[in-house]
């Protein structure tokens, strides 16, 4: 490569060693010995190859709309050729009259098949490209086509690498006694096979071995890292129950644990008893009782002398959880502090004094509490909460503010389906909180067209008048930003039209208002001054209305069906039986058509995780780690889950035996893993 073009390839596609161009892999193959009649290329023709005789040459239209077009004839029809680029070099190349062999994506136009920058060579000469009548066909850029980079240049270029490539070259990195229990194809040949296969079985199994190798190394690099701090990491030991624990449990406790909470207690327990640090996630849908489980954790912390520090990620949710722990704690002879961005001055100046003399045993906040001023004397346990709206580097603040890593608990209501858990939080222990407090009442969901909106208001109404509240969410999506404030501002007048004052009080909040505004909008709703509340997605996270029984979103098409799933969990938090209500436009596209309808088939929220990474895949789930695990260029953690599995196994059955990759048969697999040590390992701090 020149330097021009290599400098290309490292813009366009990241392509730098040899390795990224052997990695660089094939959209799909075309079989070149076929050649299909002019006559049966049909509208769900896709890719095509004709051969004929092209009949005509000529520039048509002027300046933006010009273009070059031709016409090929094979004696069972005619087919229109056009280009809009490098006119004048391809006029200048191609003589009419001559026989052609032309490729490319087959299309119509005013009845006639077209293609558009067709692949086109004369049937004279030899074929530069590969030799094999599976002919790859590799991603390239417009720019890169431009500078005759196109997909037959790569092929010739990955060709040319091949010749100069042995064996030797790409060692094998996939230890004996897996490729014998599963029949793997060498690395070497999988690599070759992929780009220029023999035939389509042996292709079969190159992707299959190729799938494999990513996911295997993934989930080494990940066991790798969870076995080490299970074997090295110091933690704080938390070696009682104490009597604050206790008398909590005993006198305190409003309702009986779940089976899941006490499971995850054990956990917890065995966790900060064994010298290691924890480092732990629990996942729980809306309302599984995941406050409770911090909140004894906390109390274990302090029996044991520790400090707790619980970091949420807005102002509305930490003040709800202090309070919320505060009542709950009554008499119990624990100072909990509240730290906020509203903190200011002499109480400000007090509670950070109250943390670093240890005077202060729980801090609840937001970002707040990573900021360097605040010292404590000795955390023991930090927990975060919603912890995907956190940045790594704002967690790891968290992990310096003691001597010995304090435990952590990371905790997401945000479902994680498993495939994505083993991938991108496998490296953490998790728990799932996967049943919910007895007395709790599944939603009762339903979608409605705009067209019913009358019917959905008098249903609210009915509501109001039992004395119950309710909530109509408006979407409010950056990008049109202002578009969006217009529809709420809209909505919240017709609301208004529909329950008018003084019969009816109505909280409006968005985020545009102060936050004071919205923090007495809030608290007017919380208190039943409002019956009810207008809003953007601001309330996703951290209202707690037991009384609000009526969620109603408005353009439910637009939400992903996690964030509908977080919205729903704002209802039924109380005894009496609740209702979200889904509003839509009438002309809906397939996908959200099939959001809306899982949303009203099922509450469960790891089944609507498992669809939602179905439909969107693994990079746009909320909160996944942007760690490069899932940068996966050939296996899918969705339609690969069974060979995840293998992969996972036989990763575990390695690192049961041999730890450290000191065998003989592991060397190999531990120079490859080694390549990405040096980073830093954030894993550590969840």
């Amino acid at each position: 490569m020149g330097p021009a073009r290599a400098d290309l390839l490292k813009k366009e596609l990241g392509i730098f060693l040899f390795k990224d161009l052997l990695e660089h892999y094939p959209l799909r193959h075309i079989d070149k010995t076929i050649i299909t009649p002019i006559s049966q290329i049909g509208a769900d023709t896709d890719y095509v190859q004709v051969s004929g005789q092209l009949i005509n040459l000529s520039v048509v239209g002027h300046n933006r709309s010009k273009r070059l077009v031709g016409s090929l004839k094979d004696g069972s029809g005619e087919l229109e050729l056009v280009w809009f680029n490098s006119i004048a070099w391809i006029q200048k190349s191609l003589r009419p009259g001559n026989q052609y062999l032309v490729f490319g994506r087959a299309g119509f136009y005013q009845g006639l098949p077209q293609i558009t920058h067709p692949e086109i060579e004369s049937v004279l000469s030899e074929s530069p490209t590969v030799k094999n009548h599976l002919e790859p066909v590799y991603p390239s850029t417009e720019r890169l086509k431009l500078k005759g980079l196109g997909g037959r240049q790569m092929a010739k270029l990955t060709e040319s690498l091949f010749q100069l490539l042995s064996e030797n070259d790409i060692p094998e990195i996939i230890p004996r006694q897996i490729m014998g229990i599963l029949k793997l194809a060498r690395r070497f040949e999988s690599l070759r096979q992929i780009h220029f296969p023999d035939n389509p079985e042996i292709y079969a199994r190159s992707v299959y071995r190729l799938k494999f190798e990513e996911l295997f190394v993934a989930q080494m690099r990940i066991g790798l890292i969870k076995s080490n701090r299970h074997r090295y990491s110091q933690g704080i030991v938390f070696d009682h129950v104490g009597i604050l624990f206790n008398k909590f449990y005993g006198d305190k406790l409003p309702f009986e644990l779940t089976k899941a909470q006490k499971r995850v207690l054990r956990e917890i327990r065995g966790d900060t008893a064994n010298g290691r640090q924890m480092n732990r996630l629990l996942q729980g849908d809306v309302g599984s009782g995941k406050t409770i489980v911090a909140l004894l954790s906390m109390l274990l912390a302090a029996d044991n002398g520790f400090q707790s520090c619980f970091m949420a990620p807005t102002e509305i949710l930490a003040r709800q959880h202090f309070d919320t722990i505060r009542s709950m704690l009554g008499d119990l002879p624990v100072s909990i502090r509240l730290l906020t961005g509203s903190s200011k001055g002499r109480e400000r100046k007090q509670i950070l004094d109250e943390l670093a003399g240890g005077a202060a045993t729980i801090l609840v906040g937001t970002h707040a509490v990573i900021e360097e001023v605040v010292v404590f004397k000795n955390l023991g346990l930090a927990i975060i909460d919603e912890q995907h709206r956190f940045g790594v580097e704002q967690r790891s603040r968290l992990w310096k503010k003691s001597q010995l890593h304090p435990h952590i608990l990371v905790m997401t209501a945000t479902p994680i389906p498993r495939t994505l858990a083993m991938t991108a939080y496998g490296d953490l222990d998790y728990s799932v909180l996967d049943e919910l407090p007895p007395g709790r009442q599944p939603v009762i969901t339903a979608h409605r067209y705009d067209n019913n909106r009358s019917q959905v208001m008098d249903f609210i109404r009915a509501e109001v008048s039992k004395g119950r509240q309710a909530y109509l969410i408006f979407p409010l999506i950056e990008e049109s930003e202002k578009v969006d404030y217009e529809s709420l501002m809209q909505g919240y007048e017709n609301v208004k039209a529909y329950f008018p004052e003084p019969k009816y009080w109505i909280s409006l909040v968005h985020g545009r208002q102060k936050s004071e505004v919205r923090a007495i909008n809030m608290k007017r709703f919380a208190e039943h001054d409002t019956q009810i509340m207008v809003a953007t997605t601001v309330i996703e996270v951290g209202v707690d209305i037991p009384n609000a029984t009526v969620m109603v979103i408005e353009s439910a098409e637009r939400f992903g069906l996690s964030q509908l799933h977080q919205l729903r969990g704002r209802v039924g938090r109380g005894a009496e039986k609740s209702f979200c209500i889904l509003l839509s436009g009438s002309k809906l596209g397939k996908e959200s058509m099939e959001r809306l309808k899982i949303m009203t088939s099922t509450n469960d929220g790891f089944k609507i995780a498992e669809k939602d990474l179905e439909l969107r895949g693994p990079g746009d789930i909320s909160g996944t780690r942007q760690s490069g695990e899932l940068n996966f260029k050939l296996a899918s953690i969705v339609e690969d889950r069974e060979l995840l599995m293998v992969a996972r196994e036989m990763a575990e059955s390695i690192l049961k035996q041999d730890a450290e990759l000191s065998l003989p048969e592991h060397i190999l697999l531990k120079k490859h893993l080694s390549i990405e040590a040096g980073q830093t390992q954030w894993s550590k701090i969840s």
